[in-house]
């Protein structure tokens, strides 16, 4: 008399039934996964901070505008960035990495030095400095 299948783990050959992955497998992965993300990481952080550092740039650049209207207003310079002084506000993503200050020299001829103090993670790049002749250092991160 034939015996009848139950399932179709009886069909199948013994190397066919096998599912799932082994613990090799998965930290062979978990190591190939590992290695590329410690490679990359470094990489988008460094990308992030030359993204702040381009947004401080342009605000700072911004604020050398202002003080050079603000100049053949009131044939002075103006130490305030925010109310009172020029009016302006630095966008979130640079209040967040940087505080942007204006030091004032006494001339003749007058002048001012614009500083981006960075803070939080930005800290490692270091502050940016731009002045009423258009010098900026350091060079290499402008």
């Amino acid at each position: 008399m034939l015996k009848a299948r139950s399932g179709i783990a009886d069909v199948l050959p013994a190397h066919h039934r096998q599912q799932g992955f082994t613990l090799l497998e998965l930290t062979v992965v978990l190591v190939v996964v590992a290695i590329l993300a410690s490679i990359a990481y470094p990489s988008f952080v460094n990308q992030a901070i030359k993204g702040n550092r381009a947004a401080a740039q342009q605000f700072m650049l911004d604020v050398a505008n202002a003080e050079s209207q603000y100049l053949l207003d009131a044939r002075a310079y103006n130490g305030t960035v925010g109310a009172g002084g020029l009016n302006l506000t630095a966008p979130n993503s640079v209040a967040a990495n940087y505080t942007v200050t204006v030091a004032l020299t006494v001339g003749p001829p007058p002048g001012y030095v614009i500083t981006a103090t960075p803070i939080g993670r930005q800290a490692q790049d270091g502050a940016l400095t731009l002045d009423d002749t258009g010098n900026k250092t350091p060079i290499n991160k402008w």
